[in-house]
Order: structure tokens, then C-alpha cells, then sequence
């Protein structure tokens, strides 16, 4: 019996590499920045959200992308350096 052998797949499956970045420094203030929502998923969450930082924070220039993936949306390298902060968020 100790000669059979035993194949089974890993539930946690294949994890893809991911492109790691450290923390930016915190803004000191919102007041005239761009902050760029990535979102995806259901947006049940997210639009009131959006609604409520606009409401907020109305010296703030906001910007978004919304995607249906399971992953945020990435910004483009103009985008990169046109933004200030990035709220990213999945939410399903």
C-alpha cells in the first residue's frame, strides 16, 4: 500500500505574478489635485461613493475608469502622469 501514488490539484490554483510598487507619500491636501478612480466589478458600491467623495471634496478634479474585470483598470502612462493619487477598488 505505501507504493501507491496519490495526484490531486491545488485548490488555490495558479497565482499570476503581480507588479509591485511602494507607497507613495500622502497628499497634504485634496484641494486642487486629480484623484482617478480604477474600478471594477458591480458599481452598487461605487456610485455612491463616487457621488459622496465629488460632494466632499468639490476642489478635487476626479476622474474614473470602470472595467467588468476581475482586475482594476490600469492608466495609461499619460494618465500616470497627469494624476496626483489612485483610488483602486474591486468589488463584486
Amino acid at each position: 500500500m505505501a507504493d501507491k501514488v496519490y495526484k490531486c490539484l491545488n485548490p488555490v490554483g495558479i497565482q499570476e505574478e503581480v507588479e509591485t510598487s511602494p507607497l507613495a507619500p500622502r497628499l497634504d491636501t485634496l484641494a486642487g489635485k486629480t484623484i482617478h478612480l480604477s474600478i471594477c466589478g458591480e458599481l452598487d458600491i461605487w456610485v455612491p461613493l463616487e457621488k459622496r467623495l465629488k460632494a466632499e471634496f468639490p476642489d478635487t478634479n476626479w476622474t474614473r475608469k470602470m472595467g467588468y474585470t476581475p482586475r482594476p483598470v490600469q492608466l495609461t502612462e499619460e494618465e500616470r502622469k497627469t494624476t496626483d493619487a489612485v483610488i483602486l477598488g474591486v468589488c463584486w
